[in-house]
């Protein structure tokens, strides 16, 4: 099983660069990052883990920047994001971001998308909450149609892009319903979110990791329903605690890649924890 990693990349944290590095040296498979632009102080919107929100969340570096500089010391490792915040990015900057990305690092480049969970930070965005998912699918095909290799127009409810030339394009290719970079879409195990997965995505991002015995069998009917390849489909456990139990659990279940969690420590917390997870690594 491939072995990843997330983390919450601040201006406090080990450096994108020193993080890449040692990952790539010791055999993991990618880094994901996470992104908030703001945390609003005046905000009702409960913390979905419980508690006070971590100070971290208010503090982390922009992920296609701090991608950029990952992808740019490294040779194999996946760079990815865990997850894009769609509805709150302009689609059309949005898009030459990606495909800027997933070109530089020669196609290694995973967008792993969200429909986000801190409503006041949405609303700053100009986001309409209960909308927010049908912008978010809305958006990915006004991207995808400025990835297309002619010019492309799309016209949509929440907007529209002309017919345009648009370079670089993301380096994989299509696949089914799919095109640009391999897209994982986050979230909650539920048929709504499942339907996203079989129109426009390569799979999912569960975070935790929780309950895959339950929900993979659902989400791998309504793949086979949706008429997609049953071995395209790609389940990732996102933000994991390893334990070799668990791991092995996730390849009973046919899962191929986790992306385990760290601390968003400094430079030596980080690598301790990295040694810890060493052994998972194969």
């Amino acid at each position: 099983m491939r072995i990843a990693v997330t983390v919450f990349l601040t201006d406090e944290t080990i450096t994108p660069t020193r993080l890449a590095r040692e990952l790539e040296e010791r055999g993991f498979a990618g880094l994901y990052l996470p992104e908030h632009t703001h945390i609003p102080t005046e905000r009702s919107t409960p913390y979905p883990a419980g508690g006070e929100l971590p100070r971290e969340y208010g503090r982390t570096l922009d992920p296609f920047v701090a991608l950029g500089q990952a992808a740019a010391v490294t040779e194999r490792l996946g760079v990815g994001t865990g997850i894009t915040l769609v509805a709150q990015r302009d689609p059309i900057d949005l898009a030459k971001q990606i495909a800027t990305l997933d070109h530089l690092s020669g196609g290694r480049f995973t967008l792993g998308l969200g429909f986000g969970w801190n409503v006041e930070e949405a609303d700053d965005h100009g986001v309409e909450w209960r909308t927010r998912r049908e912008l978010v699918r809305e958006r990915v095909r006004l991207m995808r149609a400025l990835w297309a290799d002619e010019p492309t127009a799309y016209q949509g409810r929440f907007g529209s892009v002309r017919a345009s030339l648009a370079y670089p394009k993301p380096v994989q290719k299509p696949r089914g319903p799919v095109s640009g970079p391999r897209t994982l879409v986050g979230g909650a195990a539920g048929p709504k979110l499942f339907a996203h997965i079989c129109e426009y995505a390569d799979g999912w991002l569960p975070i935790g990791g929780r309950g895959l015995s339950e929900s993979l069998p659902v989400l791998r009917a309504a793949w086979a329903d949706a008429g997609r390849d049953p071995a395209a489909l790609q389940v990732v456990p996102y933000a994991v605690s390893p334990t070799a139990g668990k791991l092995a659990h996730y390849a009973d279940l046919g899962v191929e890649e986790a992306v385990v969690q760290l601390p968003p420590g400094g430079e030596a917390e980080v690598l301790r924890a990295l040694d810890s997870y060493q052994s998972h690594v194969s």
